[in-house]
């Protein structure tokens, strides 16, 4: 394909010698012992048994617990829009325009659609958790994600000058299948010893290797870091950088524990769980070798079965065969007058085959190191019962809770990556926004926030229906107080109220209107009637003062001001403040 000029093979260290040597043969005067003048000080491979710990995990993910914890955690960190059907969603840290809100939605289908995310992106989260790493390849052409196997990065090559700027990323066996979108061959998993490389040519890898020396699936190919999705569980703090650290790390100890302890119990009910016969052969006043001796022959009949045979030349003879003690046989034996004789008693299997407690110790402590709720994988009957009650907004599993936020946790590391890849796509389709401005994200878990305020919603309401009805408290303060309604929150339930009861808001202004002509006066609309002062104020004013006639003197009251205030500073009957 015509993208592959974006590979480049990587110098050996042959060349990369010669190439030191050329320079300061050109440049005598140049330092060569600088801290960037040596390509291998800026190549990063992680953990010496990086790839022997991928195998680990891949025999780990063999078990059945562990198979379904990852599920789990993936199917949680990867949950899909119930409207859109996508597991993405659209963050946007202000108002943004509709015709932004359709560009970038339809932008974000199509991104999906290309890269089929409504299939790849629960295995991709998986591989991630599960070794710590998810790598792609990109086709600059078609931005369609190539799905890389976290084995076949062997080296990431850090630019030290720019801040550990990741440059290229080193792949080997690379085997590029559009159809399916995956960039190198799939690993076969053997049950008994982990994963091994297939290789669908293994005649002609092997032909070639032979007349150039170098094994075909070891080649390494540079993959320039702008072509390649890294998803990571590494924040930089640890010595893995800048490969990830899968979540399986925190259980490898409590696995191999948990396998050891299973093949035991079956070593155990394999060896002891049979039934055992004890036989009793008496012997009477028998000497000690002769008595082992009639015991010894005494075995030797039990053990044996005759047959009848007609190998004896014509005559009927009986032929001996082993025989394994069977359950369906019986035994005979003679006894004396006294009781004497030989006996036989069975002895019991082993006791206590139901007693798998320390196993299920084993399985619960490996569910919590992967972070699992009881109540998802119980392994027993009393499992998963125990409850968190926080006193106010009813009960919900603790573990379910503080597993909702570990989920978010891994939802913030692995969508960073993810992120960018789609603002770059956005990019190339020539669709010019400030990508500051919005983001994408997972859709969140299925978590206990919803039901902690469905049980918030369902307590406030019923405070409010018992003190809605209390005359002295206003309905406005009760809505705010014991509902938690907001003053604009209240002013859009009152504009909708009214817009949905036309009907019942328009009978009440009748009916005000109605009371307000029966009684001959505007009482009813709030307006107070004229009293007969206001009228004996009103002819005053009509009135031109009489001669002789002064002013109010201070301290006394004008007939316009309206009655003197009462005592204490409180307006008088009638009056106004």
């Amino acid at each position: 394909m015509s993208w592959r000029k974006h590979f480049q093979i990587p110098q050996t260290a042959n060349e990369i010698a010669r190439a030191n040597k050329n320079s300061q043969a050109s440049a005598p005067g140049l330092n060569t012992s600088s801290k960037f003048s040596s390509w291998l000080k800026d190549v990063y491979s992680g953990m010496p048994n990086r790839v022997d710990r991928y195998m680990q995990f891949d025999v780990m993910d063999a078990d059945s617990e562990v198979n379904a914890a990852l599920d789990t955690i993936a199917e949680f960190c990867t949950q899909f829009d119930y409207e859109s059907n996508l597991p993405f969603a659209v963050e946007h840290f202000n108002d943004p325009t509709e015709a932004e809100v359709k560009v970038i939605t339809t932008a974000l289908r199509q991104w999906c659609m290309i890269n089929d995310w409504n299939k790849r992106v629960w295995r991709a989260v998986r591989n991630s958790l599960k070794f710590g790493d998810q790598f792609f390849i990109r086709d600059p052409e078609t931005y369609e994600l190539l799905y890389v196997n976290a084995e076949d990065v062997s080296k990431i090559v850090i630019n030290q000058a720019k801040g550990k700027e990741v440059e290229q990323y080193i792949i080997k066996n690379i085997s590029l299948d559009v159809n399916d979108k995956v960039a190198t061959d799939p690993l076969v998993t053997d049950q008994n010893y982990g994963p091994t490389q297939f290789n669908k040519n293994a005649f002609t890898q092997f032909a070639s290797a032979q007349s150039t020396g170098v094994a075909a699936n070891n080649v390494e190919t540079a993959v320039n870091a702008s072509h390649v999705l890294h998803m990571s569980l590494s924040e930089g703090m640890d010595i893995n950088y800048p490969f990830g650290k899968s979540i399986l790390e925190a259980a490898y100890k409590v696995y191999q524990q948990k396998s050891l302890l299973e093949d035991s119990i079956i070593i155990y009910r394999v060896q002891r769980a049979p039934e055992r016969r004890v036989f009793y052969i008496d012997v009477g006043n028998m000497p000690a070798n002769m008595a082992m001796s009639f015991v010894e022959r005494v075995k030797n009949e039990i053990h044996q079965r005759r047959i009848p045979s007609r190998t004896g030349g014509g005559q009927s003879m009986m032929d001996a065969s082993y025989n394994p003690l069977s359950m369906l046989e019986d035994y005979f034996f003679a006894q004396t007058a006294e009781g004497r004789g030989s006996k036989v008693e069975v002895l019991p299997g082993g006791d206590n085959l139901g007693q798998i407690d320390d196993l299920k110790y084993f399985t619960n402590k490996l569910m919590r190191a992967l972070r699992i709720p009881s109540s998802y994988m119980p392994t027993g009957p009393d499992d998963g019962t125990a409850v968190y009650n926080d006193g106010r907004v009813g009960t919900a599993f603790i573990q379910e809770y503080r597993f909702n936020k570990y989920c978010q946790r891994l939802q913030n590391l692995l969508i960073n990556p993810l992120d960018k890849e789609f603002k770059m796509f956005l990019k190339h389709k020539g669709i010019e926004l400030d990508t500051s401005t919005f983001r994408i994200n997972f859709l969140p878990p299925q978590s206990f926030s919803e039901y902690r305020e469905i049980e918030v919603n369902n307590a406030r309401a019923a405070v409010f229906g018992q003190l809605a009805e209390v005359p002295y408290i206003s309905r406005r303060f009760a809505l705010k107080k014991y509902l938690g309604l907001t003053d604009e929150e209240i002013v859009e339930n009152e504009q909708m109220w009214q817009e949905e009861n036309p009907e019942e808001e328009g009978g009440a202004m009748a009916a005000a209107a109605g009371q307000g002509e029966a009684s001959g006066d505007l009482t009813s609309l709030g307006l107070q009637r004229p009293s007969e002062e206001d009228f004996g104020q009103a002819e005053q004013l009509g009135q031109e003062p009489e001669a002789g006639a002064t002013a109010p003197e201070a301290g006394q009251q004008s007939p316009l001001a309206g009655p003197p205030p009462a005592p204490g500073g409180a307006p008088a009957p009638g009056g106004t403040q």
